[in-house]
């Protein structure tokens, strides 16, 4: 029954757009500054533990769920994004940085 569940959920993030996948990619950013952030406020340990679990957690599923739904072309697409935007930082004049 689980396999199944899982299957469908994996062909259900597959259908979603690749603009959506980028989105939720990019939520795991935040999510993931959030739960180190947080160690910085006046709370108990058990409750920075507690936000800890509950905010990286929620990053790691934004970041699985959006390669998910971006699949391998989204990620390589992606890829090739970022790769013409240091380009184009080279060839205005700034050294590659080693």
């Amino acid at each position: 029954m689980s396999h199944r569940l899982l299957e469908r959920t994996k062909a259900w993030l597959a259908s979603l757009s690749f603009r959506t996948g980028v989105i939720v990619l990019a939520c795991c950013v935040p999510l993931y500054i959030l739960s180190f952030a947080q160690m910085a406020l006046p709370i108990s340990a058990q409750a920075k533990w507690w936000l800890w679990v509950v905010l990286f957690g929620l990053a790691k599923t934004t970041q699985y769920g959006g390669i998910t739904i971006l699949g391998v072309e989204g990620y390589k697409r992606v890829k090739r994004w970022l790769r013409r935007k240091g380009e184009d930082v080279k060839a205005d004049g700034e050294e590659p940085q080693p």
